[in-house]
């Protein structure tokens, strides 16, 4: 080698690569990366579990798991929006547009480009087409494709930390916070608290019925708010929720890789998880209830805390947790299937599916690449989005009888 030209090749190298390397400065939260999904090999075409002691459904037929992709290591997945042929996917770090036939991500947003958070809790779009984000210590922030326009506390906003959206028939959005309910009519926002009928401040599912009944998932409970403006709550001792059997003990976390509420001056005495059984020891809150949804049929499912998950009909509650067959009984996230009306459950064990008979379940043992399944998105062709910690699943039912 001739010395002379492989030592300035060298040097040469050397300083592209420290260019190349450089962080832009201007990038406070780095953009999320998204492999191309990539399908998986025949292998990896698994038959589903069942639990033991429930009647196996479409037993002959393989679930296939079409791809998965990586949005970052230690990113959480905490809500999917499938939208046409693009999946919105909300992460720790940010917000990431797939095309979910192809695995392409067409784009990613974070505070660089609007939000004032890039940890994203929740996600939904209005009739209009515009989608809006709730997300950590960030407010809600709207996106019409083009324009972002963000609303906090200083706008009227109840709290920073958003949990849940819904837009309601008169063109209003309802907004579920860590202090409260608010009721934005695109011009000013109204909110509610404990003093005016909610169970609990802390407020983290909502969804609107057909007769445009609000109810809120609460860590006190259930509320409903009717058109009348008539509150009625429901907790453990009215049936909601299966009594806790886990023995879990205290926790301060307060979402999955977000900001401790401990760390803020407000809440730095709050356990938000735990609460004191009758015996005095610490454990995880009955009334708990993180996620929920509204069937076909308009039954409304809450995914407790430890508690399973509870069906409750108008008049009725009915409790299902790991003995009857569900994965777990932390439930994340309730996902109705449009096509067909079965009920999905993100878990801390798995994702469940129920049709009002029986269950079929996917774990890690059937290729599932995390346990907690904190989101569900359907599309519609039927692909089956599960957003987890590092990561998205794509799942294609293949259930053969009473399934399809």
């Amino acid at each position: 080698m001739n010395r002379g030209i492989g030592l300035p090749l060298l040097l040469a190298f050397l300083i592209l690569s420290l260019i190349s390397c450089r962080r832009d400065p201007n990038q406070v939260n780095p953009k999320p990366t998204l492999p191309q999904a990539a399908p998986v090999t025949e292998e990896r075409k698994v038959a589903p579990s069942f639990p033991p002691g429930v009647p196996p459904h479409g037993r002959g037929g393989p679930y296939l798991l079409t791809g998965s992709f990586s949005t970052g290591e230690g990113s959480y997945v905490r809500s999917l929006l499938a939208d046409g042929d693009f999946l919105w996917v909300g992460t720790s770090e940010g917000i990431i547009k797939v095309a979910r036939r192809t695995g392409e991500a067409l784009g990613t947003y974070t505070t660089a480009d609007g939000l004032k958070s890039p940890y994203i809790f929740t996600m939904k779009k209005d009739p209009r087409g515009v989608h809006w984000f709730g997300t950590n210590n960030g407010g809600i922030s709207r996106f019409d494709g083009k324009d972002w326009k963000t609303y906090l506390p200083s706008d009227g906003l109840a709290d920073f930390w958003v949990y849940g959206i819904d837009f309601a028939a008169d063109g209003t959005t309802w907004i579920a916070t860590w202090n409260g309910v608010s009721r934005f009519d695109g011009t000013t926002f109204k909110n509610y608290n404990t003093k005016d009928g909610l169970a609990d401040r802390w407020v983290y599912a909502l969804a609107i019925d057909r007769d445009q009944s609000v109810w809120f998932g609460t860590e006190g409970g259930v509320s409903r708010l009717d058109p009348q403006g008539n509150w009625k709550t429901w907790r453990h001792e009215d049936g909601l929720g299966a009594p806790n059997k886990l023995g879990l003990t205290r926790s301060e976390n307060t979402g999955f890789g977000t900001l401790s509420k401990s760390e803020m001056d407000d809440y730095k005495h709050r356990h938000d998880l735990s609460i004191l059984d009758p015996g005095g020891n610490e454990t995880y809150n009955e009334n708990y209830v993180f996620s929920m949804a509204i069937d076909r049929d308009g039954n409304k499912w809450f995914g407790t805390w430890g508690g399973g998950a509870a069906r409750f009909d108008g008049a009725t509650w009915k409790n299902y947790t790991t003995d009857d067959g569900l994965a777990g009984n932390i439930v994340y996230a309730i996902t109705v299937d449009p096509a067909d009306g079965a009920i999905w459950f993100g878990t801390n064990h798995g994702v469940s599916r129920f049709d009002g008979r029986e269950w079929m379940n996917l774990t890690p043992r059937e290729g599932l690449t995390n346990e907690h399944v904190y989101a569900i998105a359907i599309d519609a062709d039927r692909h089956l989005w599960l957003g987890e910690k590092g990561g998205v699943d794509e799942w294609t039912p293949k259930m053969q009888g009473r399934m399809n």
